[in-house]
């Protein structure tokens, strides 16, 4: 008895190892079948780029006069108005420059004073010269003399003239660069950057030493993007853009395009172009040198049909016939056969593309991957076998 039973017991093992080897056999040689939905919807393409944000007018603040920096007045994220000051540059040498320059003003007009008596003394001698020559009283060589004598006093006369003028301009400049020690802010802003310290001597004899930087309005800000040769084509003035910063990964921000400027840049043997972002910033949580990843929308459809791009790639093997159908086709799977509907397509976001085509309805299924069979053979649910390509 217990023999009998140890035999039904093999006879069973071996009865469901067939089975399960028949089951996978079978298995093998229907493909496996990925498919998506045709659905309407809206596409929206963009043009990807990363810049950086700016304030729209940045003014660096400089000194034009040499010297020691007295007193700073601001410091970083200070608010100033055109005409605040913002340091002072000691005005010690400059004042004693002024005091020189004013004496020298006063020296010319003595000479000026002096050379304009000898020329009336000598205008004088001339013309009683004159009349004395006229009655024969004197040589005509005493009148040249007096003639000789009265053209130099005039020129001399002209020559301290301009001397003065020469000296009051010279104390009119020490004057201005004497202004020029009150550093002011040359427009409403905010100091971005600070580069000096009080006591620090800054030389403006080379160039004008830049002291403050100051960002007009950050309530209004510009991305300056770096948008590739191959997309710059597709960018106009007016398009949408929206950006995101690292500071604030979940929040979106928008703009639009404000320029496209023609200077091209060559980096690593990449040509890229500038464009201009003008976007707003009420909430002043922007700030200048973030880094934007930019998305301009360079066109956008609503209320389309469309359908994921993979399925516009899938191309059935020959042994089903898709080396005899061309052009571009979505396929659908119908009683077991592959059925090719030919379409038009149009905008594309890297994931979805717009279609249209007779016959091509909203919630059709389509093929986008189908497995090969085992060994090659065409599946017996099916009737067909072969890997896409």
């Amino acid at each position: 008895m217990k023999k009998n039973r140890k035999v039904l017991a093999a006879f069973l093992v071996i009865v469901a190892a067939a089975g399960i080897w028949y089951y996978r056999s079978r298995s093998s040689d229907v493909p496996l079948v990925q498919t998506t939905t045709v659905v309407r919807g809206g596409i929206v393409k963009t043009v990807s780029a990363t810049g950086s944000l700016n304030a729209v007018n940045t003014v660096n603040v400089g000194a034009q006069v040499s010297g020691t920096i007295r007193k700073i007045h601001v410091n970083y994220n200070s608010l100033v108005q055109r005409g605040d000051l913002l340091a002072e540059i000691d005005p010690s040498l400059l004042e004693a420059n002024i005091r020189q320059s004013e004496a020298g003003v006063l020296s010319a007009l003595a000479s000026l004073q002096e050379a304009r008596a000898n020329l009336a003394e000598a205008k004088k001698n001339l013309e009683r010269n004159r009349e004395l020559f006229s009655r024969g009283y004197i040589a005509a060589m005493e009148l040249d003399q007096s003639q000789t004598a009265y053209e130099t006093a005039l020129s001399r006369t002209r020559s301290s003239e301009a001397s003065l003028s020469q000296a009051r301009a010279d104390l009119d400049y020490r004057r201005i660069n004497l202004g020029h020690t009150r550093i002011v802010s040359p427009i409403d802003g905010v100091i971005i950057n600070q580069e000096v310290d009080e006591g620090q001597t800054v030389n403006a004899s080379q160039s004008a030493p830049t002291l403050f930087t100051i960002a007009e309005d950050l309530s209004r800000m510009q991305v300056e993007a770096n948008i590739d040769e191959a997309d710059i084509g597709l960018i106009r003035q007016g398009q949408a853009v929206q950006f995101t910063v690292d500071a604030f990964p979940d929040e979106s921000f928008v703009g639009s395009v404000k320029e496209v400027r023609l200077a091209a840049a060559t980096t690593d043997n990449v040509v890229s172009y500038t464009v201009i972002i003008s976007v707003e910033n009420e909430k002043k949580i922007l700030m200048p040198g973030m880094t934007a990843n930019v998305s301009v929308i360079v066109e956008k459809k609503d209320d389309i049909l469309k359908v994921a791009s993979s399925a516009l790639r899938f191309r059935p093997s020959a042994d089903s016939g898709g080396s005899e159908f061309r052009g571009t086709a979505l396929w659908t799977l119908e009683k077991g056969e592959l059925v090719p509907h030919r379409v038009k397509t149009g905008i594309y976001d890297g994931m979805f593309t717009e279609v249209e085509g007779e016959g091509l309805v909203e919630g059709m299924e389509v093929v986008t991957y189908m497995s090969s069979t085992s060994e090659g053979r065409p599946s017996s649910a099916f009737g067909f076998g072969g890997r896409p390509r």
